[in-house]
């Protein structure tokens, strides 16, 4: 018999509290989503939240890089230059890049899907919305059609677009739709014809060890079973918006306060009522 998963009802104060506090755009760096906040047009950051979120693996510090290189070459406006560029321009300007397991025409390939779906939707979150409406109850179905769409535009992009068909997390693909969906301080909300309830839960390293701990999940591998096991435990206590706190763990994750075997004591040790300071007071010490 499998293991109840840990309530995480008795705890969403210190959850909300713990957003209040890291939900800054403030902490956003380190993280891809920093590029997508340095344009104002919404045709450019959904542009630059795929071709982030596409290339968000590996250290941080070679994904900043590695995004930086390729947004730099796209000037001032990324979804100008891609509506501009033909496919000759965009190979032969993208033939040098090499990021990990993708390379240059991977990457054109990606632009150039992107580029199509444009210019036949008028962007890509028209694009994304395009299916038929039903009552889908994760965001799956839909990104198993927007990212077959971007192939079938564009080409074989291989690892830059993961399928969810094939029972993949999806990681960074559910990583721009957190970013593109959700609106607050940290993410932009520019798609609000997708609805923030349907999302799951961006399944990183970190967040799988936090919900392992939890016992949000038994999967010890990061699969899309284990994130929509991850994201049930939380939209228990936030229905319309389950990755709400995803920002927010994952960074203090990222920080070293959530080490392994550390999880409970850090999120849900006894405190006084409002007391969350001190792990700002940490953070700013660290």
């Amino acid at each position: 018999m499998s293991k109840e998963p840990m309530p995480l009802r008795p705890h969403r104060q210190r959850l909300e509290a713990l957003y209040e506090t890291y939900n800054d755009p403030a902490e956003v760096h380190p993280d891809p989503l920093e590029f997508v906040h340095r344009y104002d047009a919404a045709a450019d950051r959904e542009v630059v939240a795929l071709v982030a979120s596409c290339l968000a693996y590996g250290r941080v510090e070679q994904i900043l890089r590695s995004v930086s290189a390729v947004l730099d070459s796209m000037g001032d406006s990324p979804a100008r230059y891609l509506l501009d560029a033909g496919d000759g321009r965009l190979r032969r300007e993208l033939a040098g890049f090499r990021y990990r397991f993708s390379d240059g025409w991977q990457l054109a390939c990606l632009l150039r899907g992107a580029k199509e779906a444009i210019a036949r939707y008028g962007s890509l979150h028209k694009a994304f919305a395009s299916g038929p409406r039903t009552a889908e109850s994760t965001i799956m179905p839909a990104l198993a059609r927007f990212t077959g769409l971007l192939r079938s535009l564009g080409g074989e992009c291989g690892h830059l677009l993961p399928d969810p068909a094939a029972g993949s997390a999806c990681k960074r693909l559910n990583l721009m739709l957190r970013w593109m969906v959700r609106r607050d301080r940290v993410d932009i909300g520019d798609w609000s014809a997708v609805r923030p309830a349907a999302l799951l839960v961006p399944l990183d390293t970190h967040m799988h060890r936090i919900g392992l701990e939890l016992g949000l999940t038994r999967r010890r591998s990061a699969d899309l079973a284990a994130a929509e096991e991850v994201t049930a435990a939380f939209r228990a206590i936030s229905p319309d918006d389950p990755v709400k706190y995803d920002f927010a763990l994952t960074h203090l994750a990222m920080r070293g306060f959530l080490q392994e075997g550390s999880v409970k004591r850090f999120l849900f040790r006894p405190r006084a009522a409002g007391r969350v300071e001190d792990a700002r007071i940490a953070h700013t010490s660290h």
